[in-house]
């Protein structure tokens, strides 16, 4: 199972995310908990490319690719941004951040999926959750 889904770079789109997860979730049987985390996970990895990657500019896409491949579920998501530093994404387990709402986006990403890669100075993530 393989597909590809190209996503306006407007909030109101993430719907199509939570569609296609439905339906993969669906053919696929994974269980609730698995679900969620990834449904967490791609809302807020397109979430990002759509506010940070191209800042919301609806003539960007967002490009969301998925397969499984020896019971490893992958999605891509890639943007048209110019990228971020992952070192200076702030902690937000750090005092310090507790108010500050960035960077809890990739914090949730890093702490569900079972793997993620940046890639392309971060306008590209893949993040792959075990189905076994």
């Amino acid at each position: 199972m393989r597909g590809s889904i190209k996503i306006p770079s407007d909030m109101s789109n993430l719907y199509r995310v939570e569609n296609l997860i439905d339906s993969i979730a669906e053919q696929l049987y994974i269980r609730d908990d698995l679900y969620g985390n990834i449904s967490v996970c791609l809302v807020e990895a397109v979430s990002n490319s759509i506010q940070h990657g191209n800042r919301f500019d609806v003539t960007k896409i967002v490009l969301l690719e998925y397969n499984i491949d020896e019971g490893v579920l992958k999605f891509t998501i890639t943007d048209e941004g110019k990228g971020f530093n992952l070192n200076a994404v702030p902690d937000p387990t750090l005092p310090e951040n507790v108010e500050n709402i960035k960077g809890r986006g990739i914090f949730l990403i890093t702490h569900l999926a079972d793997e993620i890669k940046f890639e392309e100075k971060g306008s590209k993530i893949i993040i792959s959750f075990n189905l076994k």
